[in-house]
């Protein structure tokens, strides 16, 4: 029976990097209604990684749907929709047609990679980090905008003429379910281009002159809850708010309720984000980590130090999908368990190089110290362990740049792995605590759907509706955890093309 009354409920739109989701909650964050459709991934060349744009927007549209009727709701019942996305996939769009240029590169995709080295002592190297709190690296937006003008023939000059737009997967989805009258974008979003100054606020013309980029193919950028206008009401039935864009990670720092400075989180889905609130302070990391906007609300910004890891959940996926050592997922902690250790192997995942706090693009996964005694279980928990000794790498950085966790609150798909999350704690020292609700990311994108419509007041009552499920307390001794962790680093050494 549907907890909702008419108007209340929120329905988060959850695009991700391997399926579309979309979830009905009522306002205590109680889920009435899922639909999900895995998204395929494609890979035309060594290192590239691709989506279909309109695949994406056709899933979402059926997830909304779904979720609908599977809470046994019609779209009136909505009070807001709030949208939460892959971050830095980038699609180029006709504005007439609403027809996509190029197939959308994934943010994991290193086509750039070349021209990010050749430029890295420039204007950028110098100024770059210090203007958007991120690094030249494929992996944002701006290089693909510009890669996608150069390549498909004409496009530079439909660019300038203002008949493209551009934009993150966010506001892909606001384009089409609003039929084309808003072009936007929330602030974490922007963030995440290396064309937003986190100190104006806005656009950064000498960016946008250096990628050689215009304005006019750019949203607006508006707060993380704000009016975003009105679905077409053919779509749902009914013209529902949009209340809030969000980056995932973002997202999932709302949904697990790191509203006040030094509290952290970490996400752990294709990819792992580790996300540590830094308040009013745009921190500049000395270790290579990134400075984002954590949420901006009223205008005002809350800012964020983030560590992104390429590769977590997606080496389980290549270890089902590319080598078939497992049938599914959920084979993983079983595995684990049946050996006592790895016996020294070591898997580094840098299938699309290494993120933070490497940002080596040309490194490429390996698997080291194997023996003639190593068989499917070592691989899987190696697999699974290179997410923790990751984690660790994060952490340590954010120690040195702003503050040691006392806490690390987890989420996303792999955080229900108890064996998984057990080692987390043992590696990095720290205690992990697991909320009741895991899906934090579609959450925080309906609080801040909720927040914009009125159906919370401030923050202060969101976070009071967060809840722990499990902590896991470190249990191995500091010895062992050590001298593990420093296998790994020599294990990334040996991976490392710079």
């Amino acid at each position: 029976m549907s907890t909702a009354t008419r108007g209340s409920a929120l329905l988060a739109i959850d695009q991700g990097t391997t399926s579309t989701r979309a979830i009905v909650f009522d306002r205590l964050g109680n889920k009435l209604g899922v639909a999900q459709r895995e998204l395929p991934q494609s890979f035309p060349e060594p290192g590239w990684v691709e989506h279909d744009a309109m695949r994406i927007w056709d899933d979402t549209l059926a997830c909304a749907r779904g979720a609908l009727a599977d809470a046994q709701l019609t779209a009136d019942a909505l009070a807001a929709i709030g949208i939460t996305n892959q971050r830095e996939t980038t699609v180029v769009w006709d504005r007439a047609s609403g027809q996509p240029i190029h197939p959308a590169i994934v943010w994991q995709d290193r086509r750039t990679a070349d021209f990010c080295a050749e430029r890295s002592e420039a204007f950028l190297g110098r100024h770059l980090n210090v203007r958007t709190g991120l690094l030249l690296d494929p992996y944002f937006s701006a290089t693909k905008i510009a890669w996608i003008l150069d390549h498909v023939p004409g496009a530079r000059a439909r660019a300038e003429a203002g008949e493209l737009a551009f934009g993150t997967i966010d506001s892909w989805l606001l384009w089409q379910l609003t039929g084309g009258k808003v072009h936007a974008t929330d602030a974490t979003n922007a963030s995440r281009t290396l064309l937003y100054n986190l100190h104006t606020a806005d656009w950064d013309d000498a960016l946008l002159a250096f990628f050689k980029l215009p304005r006019a193919l750019l949203p607006k950028v508006l707060d993380s809850a704000a009016d975003y206008g009105r679905t077409d009401p053919s779509l749902l039935g009914h013209a529902v708010p949009i209340g809030a864009l969000v980056g995932d990670q973002q997202a999932a720092t709302v949904g697990q309720a790191c509203f006040q400075p030094g509290m952290i989180k970490s996400t752990y889905g294709t990819g792992c984000f580790v996300v540590l609130n830094t308040g009013a302070q745009a921190v500049q990391s000395q270790h290579r980590l990134l400075g984002t906007v954590g949420y901006r609300l009223g205008g005002q910004t809350t800012h964020a130090l983030e560590g992104s890891i390429f590769v977590a959940g997606a080496a389980v996926q290549w270890l089902r999908d590319a080598v078939h050592l497992i049938g599914s997922a959920a084979e993983t902690e079983a595995l684990a368990r049946t050996i006592p250790d790895t016996q020294g192997v070591y898997l580094v995942p840098a299938f699309t190089g290494l993120g933070a706090p490497y940002w080596d693009p040309r490194a490429r996964g390996a698997i080291l110290g194997l023996t003639r005694d190593s068989g499917i279980a070592h691989i899987v928990r190696a697999a699974l362990e290179s997410v923790c000794y990751q984690t660790r790498d994060l952490l340590e950085a954010m120690a040195k740049d702003a503050v040691a966790p006392t806490e690390l609150r987890v989420d996303g798909g792999m955080a229900v792995n108890d064996w998984l999350m057990q080692f987390l704690a043992d590696i990095v020292r720290v205690t992990v605590v697991r909320p009741q609700t895991v899906e934090t990311t579609a959450l925080g994108a309906a609080q801040l759907a909720g927040l914009s419509a009125g159906v919370y007041a401030s923050l202060d009552e969101i976070a009071a509706l967060w809840r722990a499920e499990a902590r896991f307390v470190p249990q191995m001794d500091a010895a062992r955890a050590d001298a593990l962790y420093a296998g790994w680093l020599e294990a990334v050494a040996r991976t490392r093309c710079a």
